[in-house]
């Protein structure tokens, strides 16, 4: 051990090595983190300036359009930076700065997700005193403990990073620094760091399935009740998008970190992270945009569009 030299900077992997082809790439991952920016931007932006979109519902949008501009900005313009200049090392305090926030953004997505479930159960299962429920301090409280909260995991993870020594490999199996590449490179025994991972991790993540999901077993016993088939359209209507969001946060989320990454499925995993990672920060305005009435209605008018 007293022979092992610590590294200082990481070597993250290139997405191709053919020039014709990261030129490709680069234009494709910057036309879409720029739509990314930009989409997401002008849903905060509608929501701030749109005085029918004050509502529990659009300020938890507001809230995830800006989450969702903050956790592609963590990694995309690395990753466009190392296409263009093919300079793929990255220091190690910025490795694990980037692990932080990537930690981070990801346990907030969570959060938030679920309190909009709250938001939903609410207003279809209590929708008269909706706006006393959800009103705007208690919409603020809850934003508040989502951002607040989030930190626990991050900084528990990065504490106990202190323990370790690095001395390489120093190359990782990815285009951003994340928990288990980090792991992957310690010198140091991580029983202890897989340990805590994995307590906080299952501590987190149940509070947050439960409160994700229960409120729509809640939701589905109310809209079961609903006798007219155009109330059961209405009421499935308003979860719809959120749903979408959660079953494509979800199922990412689980095949990155709960399956595992053999041979014959690291360019699959490769594939899934690029989509994780860049791909549904984009989705997740387009698909509440396209479902939502109101924010066409509201983009239609800041566009002068009769």
């Amino acid at each position: 051990m007293k022979n092992q030299t610590s590294i200082t900077s990481v070597l993250l992997m290139s997405l191709s090595d053919n020039q014709r082809t990261i030129h490709v790439l680069f234009t494709f991952f910057l036309l879409v983190y720029l739509m990314t920016f930009i989409t997401n931007f002008l849903i905060i932006l509608l929501v701030v300036t749109c005085a029918h979109l004050h509502t529990p519902m659009y300020f938890f949008l507001g809230n995830l359009a800006f989450l969702d501009m903050s956790y592609s900005s963590v990694t995309a313009p690395r990753m466009l930076v190392g296409l263009i200049t093919q300079h793929w090392y990255i220091s190690l305090p910025d490795c694990i700065a980037q692990m932080f926030f990537v930690i981070y953004f990801g346990t907030s997505e969570v959060f938030l997700l679920s309190s909009m479930s709250y938001d939903r159960y609410v207003a279809i299962c209590h929708p008269l005193h909706y706006f006393q429920v959800m009103s705007w301090s208690k919409c603020t409280q809850i934003v508040s403990l989502v951002w607040s909260s989030s930190l626990l995991a991050p900084i528990i993870c990065t504490l106990f990073l202190r323990r370790l020594a690095f001395c390489g490999p120093n190359f990782i199996q990815n285009f951003f620094c994340d928990l288990p590449h980090l792991f992957q490179i310690s010198c140091t025994d991580i029983s202890i760091n897989v340990l805590v991972l994995i307590i906080v991790g299952c501590f987190l993540g149940a509070i947050a399935f439960v409160t994700t999901f229960y409120p729509y077993v809640r939701i589905f016993r109310t809209v079961l009740m609903i006798r007219t088939s155009d109330g059961k359209r209405k009421a499935f209507s308003t979860c719809t998008s959120h749903l979408t969001v959660v079953f494509i946060f979800y199922a990412s989320v689980t095949f990155i970190y709960f399956v595992p990454n053999a041979s014959n499925l690291l360019v699959l995993n490769r594939v899934v992270t690029v989509l994780y990672t860049l791909i549904t920060p984009l989705l997740n305005p387009l698909i509440y945009s396209l479902r939502s009435r109101d924010l066409k209605t509201a983009l239609k008018k800041a566009a002068h569009i009769r």
